[in-house]
């Protein structure tokens, strides 16, 4: 189950799922506020993003899935590890926001709230333009699916800006299933948090992917596919006894 990041949605993870899908089931859920999921006036924490996605993998009936998320869905995606280890079977966290207290205040004052505002006075072909400008190595694909996402962002959703967070430290060491943490070297989550974090948990897994920055799927698809296929065969290995013949 792929989590994505504010302002984008579940079809934003359409390249990594072509390249998961003849080995694994893939669901992409849009996150409240997100995609074609509902806006409620209120309910954009992330206990609400957690409930939410515990509240879907009971409904689907789902075995125990391997949790992915980027970004606040990272967050999202430690928070259910965190807080419902028995719901989950393994958690890869992409460049989580895993923030100070310091930084989140920082996010909150800044202008990311406002220019989503405008975003959404501007046609999808203004907004690929301008992505395109930014972005000139991703296909028009590509562009065009987390251009179509920004429209689908509501402002509340920027809710979820709102400090405190959940203390990431405190999450990591109560997770209790094999975990990847992936981070770029221009990303949110530092060599240093990186560190740490392995230090707290000896479950948690580290990889770093170079020349990347917090979009690391996005900077480097195809390490990122690599470093996650990897993860995920590991996995499959302590589930999945050996059979020889």
């Amino acid at each position: 189950m792929l989590l994505h990041g504010l302002m984008t949605n579940g079809l934003c993870w359409t390249g990594l799922a072509h390249t998961l899908e003849k080995e694994y089931d893939v669901i992409m859920p849009d996150a409240r506020g997100h995609g074609k999921s509902g806006v409620p006036d209120y309910g954009y924490q992330y206990e609400d993003h957690a409930n939410d996605v515990a509240g879907l993998i009971k409904a689907l009936r789902l075995s125990p899935p391997i949790l992915l998320g980027h970004s606040m869905g990272g967050m999202t995606a430690a928070v259910v590890a965190g807080r419902k280890p028995n719901l989950l079977s393994g958690l890869v966290l992409a460049d989580p926001t895993f923030l100070s207290p310091k930084v989140q205040r920082e996010v909150r004052d800044s202008d990311v709230a406002d220019q989503h505002r405008k975003v959404l006075n501007m046609s999808l072909e203004e907004i690929m333009a301008e992505a395109r400008t930014r972005h000139p190595n991703r296909s028009s694909e590509t562009i065009e699916l987390f251009a179509r996402a920004r429209l689908q962002t509501s402002m509340g959703a920027f809710d979820v800006l709102t400090p405190p967070n959940p203390d990431y430290r405190q999450l990591v060491i109560n997770i209790d299933i094999p975990s990847l943490l992936v981070f770029g070297d221009r990303g949110v989550v530092s060599s240093v948090v990186a560190e740490e974090l392995q230090r707290l948990n000896a479950r948690l897994q580290v990889e770093q992917i170079r020349e990347a920055g917090h979009s690391l799927h996005m900077d480097q698809p195809e390490r990122f596919a690599t470093t996650v296929k990897n993860f995920l065969g590991s996995i499959d290995t302590m589930i999945e006894p050996s059979t020889h013949w």
